[in-house]
This record gives structure tokens, sequence and C-alpha cells, in this order.
């Protein structure tokens, strides 16, 4: 039986995780700064991940390390230097965590990244491939590519794998931000000015992402390699909104204004970044993972909205960021 070590055990992706990994009968050491409690598992906990982490004592017969844990991006930062702390925790720790896992002995880390590596946005029917060169424009996205890189040369050097996954928005039970907050203005009959967007943009369901993580765990061609991952359905922002209306079982109140108006509204208030993630397009091309490690998304996009709705519609309503 396997030894997985999951970091960022109580975030919305490493609680997926590892409660699938507890099911499918894992010794699974949940990693968390928080208190948590899993059936099946135990529990470290630390500090922050930082340089001065030391790991060591808790690396013994962990076999594999899935590494969720991260400064995560967000839309108003209110650090003084967002990317000294971006660097800080997602470059910094996440190399001393590697650097002490390849010096115990540890055979795989598996890298939870992001798409924003590769850029914002892609051309329609474009879309981006895992052999890509990479363009991060952010500090959050630079500081995940740098982490990558530090990753492979550890590889190079120690012999331990790496698999990195760089997925897009990821949606489930427990989303937060703005997926959820568009679920609850779509159950709440609230007017969107949505109804005529033409761009196409790739989701993943949290089961499917977690379906790909556990296929990396010993897959021999997971080695060493950058995966894509997504439900294998574009989806255009109009497009989506629709089928989490159906998802929730209302009908969807979309005014069909143009886009080139959204854009300048949204210039003028300074909110250009924001538009960008509801206009424009982002696609990622999964054929390597598919062909790679012979995987397929075991959930449809339909059914994966369908649990996101009924698990949405008993929380309660949270602020759109804007």
């Amino acid at each position: 039986m396997k030894k997985i070590l999951v970091t960022g055990a109580n975030g919305f992706i490493g609680r997926a995780i590892s409660a699938e990994l507890v099911l499918q009968g894992f010794d699974v050491l949940c990693a968390v700064r928080r208190p948590f409690l899993l059936d099946g598992a135990s529990i470290l906990r630390v500090t922050d991940l930082e340089e001065q982490s030391d790991w060591s004592s808790n690396l013994d017969g962990v076999d594999c390390i899935i590494h969720t844990a991260a400064r995560v991006h967000v839309m108003d930062d209110t650090a003084h230097n967002p990317f000294t702390e971006f660097h800080k925790v997602n470059v910094i720790g996440t190399l001393n965590l590697a650097q002490q896992a390849a010096s115990r002995g540890v055979q795989r880390f598996i890298f939870l990244s992001s798409i924003k590596v590769n850029g914002e946005y892609t051309e329609p029917g474009k879309p981006f491939k895992a052999e890509d060169v990479p363009n991060p424009q952010d500090g959050y996205s630079l500081s995940k590519h740098q982490a990558e890189a530090g990753l492979f040369l550890i590889a190079q050097k120690t012999g331990m794998e790496i698999t990195v996954i760089r997925p897009p928005l990821v949606y489930g039970p427990g989303v937060k931000a703005n997926f959820a907050s568009m679920m609850h203005a779509l159950q709440r009959s609230i007017p969107l000015p949505f109804g005529a967007i033409h761009n196409k943009r790739s989701f993943v369901y949290i089961s499917n992402l977690v379906s790909l993580i556990v296929r990396c765990i010993d897959h021999p061609a997971a080695a060493n390699q950058v995966f894509f991952v997504s439900d294998g359905c574009d989806l255009s922002t109009t497009e989506l909104l629709n089928a989490c209306a159906t998802a929730l079982g209302v009908k969807a109140r979309l005014l069909p204004v143009p886009q080139s108006w959204i854009d300048s509204g949204a210039r003028l208030l300074g909110k250009h970044k924001v538009a960008q993630r509801l206009c424009g397009s982002l696609q990622v091309d999964i054929s390597k993972t598919q062909q790679y490690l012979d995987w397929t998304h075991p959930f449809s996009l339909t059914e994966g909205l369908k649990v996101t709705a009924h698990s949405t519609s008993t929380e309660l309503p949270q602020r759109v960021q804007l």
C-alpha cells in the first residue's frame, strides 16, 4: 500500500484528493495548517510553506507527494509586494519540500500548477498544448512556472520523478469565488449582461481532476511530464451560464449586451482583467494526457454541473468579486 503525503489537504482540491485516496485504500498523510479531520487519514499540522520548513521527520516511508498547497491567485491582491509573497511560498517553499523529499527517497512528486503558466487567453479554436512555450503574465503564474522549472532540475539531479498538472478553472462542490457567485445569481434570477458572448473556455470538474491525479501516482508515463486536464467540452460564457441554469432548474436571464460594450465599460471601471476572464477564450488540448496515460474524464461537464448546482444551492450567497 503506497503512502501518499497531500499538502494543502483542507483546501478545495486537497480535500477532494485526500478523500478519494482514503476510499481507494492508500495510506494518506494530510498536511494542513488548520485543524482538519478525515476518517482513515493521518493528520500532520504544519506552519507556512517556507524555506525553513523541516519536513524530514515526516517523509519516511512516503512514496508520493501530491502538492496542492500554494499561495493562490486573487483578483485584488493586498500584499505590498505580491510577487515576493508568491515566490516565497510557491517557489522557495515548494522546492524546499521537494529537495527534502528527494533526499528521503520519495519516488514521485505531483505538482498542481495552473494553466495560467501558459498565458491568460487563447485564440478561439487554438487551444494551449502541453508542448507550448510558457508565457506567464503575473506574479502567481510566474511563481508556478519557476517552481516547475526548479522541480525538473531536482528531478535531473536526484532521480525523483516529477509530474506537473496545469488545470484550467476547477469547479465542483465547495467551489467559491465567482463560480459560486454566478450560480447564486442565476438561482436568484438576477439579469446578467452575458447573453451574446462567443468565446470558448475549458473547465474541469473536481472529480475529473482527482481522477487524473490518482492516475499519475504510479503510471510510468507520468514521470517528468506536464499534463493538461479538462472536461473535454469547451463552452462560451453564454453557454456555461445556460448550462448552469439548467443544472439549477432555473431559466437564465441573460441580456444580449455586445461584448465590445462590456469591454469598454470594464476598461472605464478599471476591470479589464475581469472582462477578459468573462469574455476571453482559454482552451486546453488534453490529447497528450489521454494518449500518455490512457485517461479520459469519467464525468461529463453536465454531470459535474449538476453535482455542483446541488451543492451550491444549499450555501449562502457570496458577493461577486468585480
